[in-house]
């Protein structure tokens, strides 16, 4: 084998090692949220199931929904928050259009609001929360669930 041959082995050594290197630090780096089923009720009483990733930390938070190419309906994210506090959100790298409900310390919806991929204008709860719940856009009035309505506390982490 010649000296070109060897060197050339060598980078495709070395470039492997690389991208394995990347790959297994982007893995123990980016550790999966706990997903949990969300039970909402409607003014009415209907229960409404929903599978919620639940974002505690402020990374997990800051994070939240961005670069994901789709959310399914029925699937959303939970921000929590250790107390009561005027939330603010923005769009900054998420693909996809979500509505985002604010939600008291006792499970009660206080308001739903849609936002925009991309929009960097800040989307703020009109009074303190304790939650919020990001789900597709649209999904809220789908399942007919209005401000008012509650999330089970004891679906909450």
């Amino acid at each position: 084998m010649g000296f070109k041959s060897r060197r050339l082995i060598g980078i495709i050594l070395l470039v492997a090692a690389g991208t394995a290197d990347c790959t297994a630090w982007g893995r123990k780096n980016q550790s999966p949220l706990e997903t949990r089923e969300l039970v909402l009720e409607t003014a009415g009483g209907a229960p409404v199931r929903l599978q919620a990733e639940i974002a505690r930390t402020g990374e997990e938070r800051t994070r939240g929904l961005m670069h994901r190419k789709s959310l399914p309906d029925g699937e959303g994210m939970l921000f929590l928050f250790d107390r009561d506090q005027i939330l603010s959100f923005w769009m900054k790298d998420t693909l996809i259009p979500l509505s985002i409900a604010f939600i008291g310390y006792d499970g009660r919806i206080l308001e739903i609001r849609d936002m925009q991929p991309g929009d960097l204008r800040p989307v703020n709860s009109s009074r303190s929360a304790r939650y919020a719940l990001e789900v597709p856009q649209g999904w809220f009035g789908r399942v007919g669930i209005a401000p008012g309505d509650r999330l089970q506390r004891d679906s909450l982490p």
